[in-house]
């Protein structure tokens, strides 16, 4: 615990003493604190109890410090500075700044969105570091625990909603991805034709149902899940000449396919699903933080 002294001090006598010390006039000390005279003579009667000392000692020239002041003017300017940095906002110089930031997310939706807001935000820091953290089940945790800055997630909290904030990304419809030689990707296809078809199904779980399955109900219609995935990354190699059917967000679905011998297909009528959005989350503990409002600034940009 701090001194009972500390405790009990007036920060405007250390402002008070700080010019006194360096005038070692009242009057003059006054003028500059645009203070009158008799407050600037009660504020150093209190510095003088505080310190036990006289501070300032008459001479036959005027005043002068006394030993203990010179000590005192020798540290006071630093506190001072040290006590203005705790009290005023932070700053940010993002030419110098080499912080780490860290997000975390699916590989999908990092590979579409982060590497695009690194190559902006290194443009004015170029000595910021990332770190991609790996995602463990539910990310919002990694938020609460400080685990990470950002997460980038379509999913919505379960719990501490009040504690986190997010922004729009990307939304989108979903459709359906498949080989290029699927016997479904160059004819008609039905809801039935689709239902009966082997899915494949990315979960970050590994259990449970996907959101099409709710779709699929409200049709009485019933799917197969002949594959669950924990990511993305390898979605393609398992589709490629495969009976697979993979249901996704369109702008993934777009990444995946490129380059390979894949086909993206609506989904068919009367088969309709919820679009998907994309957000940032981020914790209430790094709201007003000046370097990670510089950050959320720069993702608007390169959000799609």
């Amino acid at each position: 615990m701090r001194s009972q002294k500390l405790r009990n001090l007036d920060l405007n006598l250390l402002v008070v003493l700080d010019v006194l010390l360096e005038e070692q006039h009242v009057s003059r000390a006054a003028e500059r604190l645009a203070m009158s005279q008799p407050a600037v003579s009660r504020a150093l009667g209190r510095l003088r109890e505080m310190l036990g000392d006289p501070l300032l000692v008459r001479t036959s020239q005027g005043f002068a410090l006394s030993a203990r002041a010179e000590l005192v003017r020798q540290e006071l300017d630093t506190a001072l500075r040290d006590i203005e940095r705790v009290i005023e906002p932070p700053e940010f110089n993002p030419a110098i700044d080499d912080s780490v930031i860290r997000i975390t997310g699916l590989d999908m939706e990092i590979g579409l969105y982060v590497p695009k807001l690194i190559r902006r935000i290194r443009r004015e820091a170029p000595h910021m570091r990332f770190e991609i953290v790996r995602q463990e089940n539910d990310s919002f945790p990694m938020l609460e625990n400080d685990i990470v800055h950002f997460s980038l997630s379509g999913l919505a909290p379960m719990s501490a909603q009040h504690s986190l904030h997010r922004r729009p990304i990307d939304d989108m419809e979903v459709v359906c991805l498949m080989a290029e030689s699927h016997p479904l990707a160059q004819q008609p296809m039905t809801a039935e034709d689709y239902a009966a078809a082997p899915h494949g199904l990315v979960s970050i779980t590994g259990h449970g149902p996907g959101s099409m399955e709710q779709v699929l109900a409200g049709h009485g219609l019933k799917r197969t899940v002949a594959l669950r995935l924990a990511g993305f990354t390898s979605v393609a190699d398992f589709l490629e000449d495969s009976r697979l059917i993979f249901t996704l967000p369109a702008r993934i679905a777009e990444k995946i396919a490129a380059g390979r011998a894949l086909c993206i297909r609506k989904l068919p009528a009367p088969l309709t699903a919820e679009r998907v959005s994309f957000y940032m989350y981020w914790h209430d503990r790094y709201h007003r933080d000046p370097k990670i409002k510089w950050i959320r600034e720069h993702f608007k940009h390169v959000a799609t």
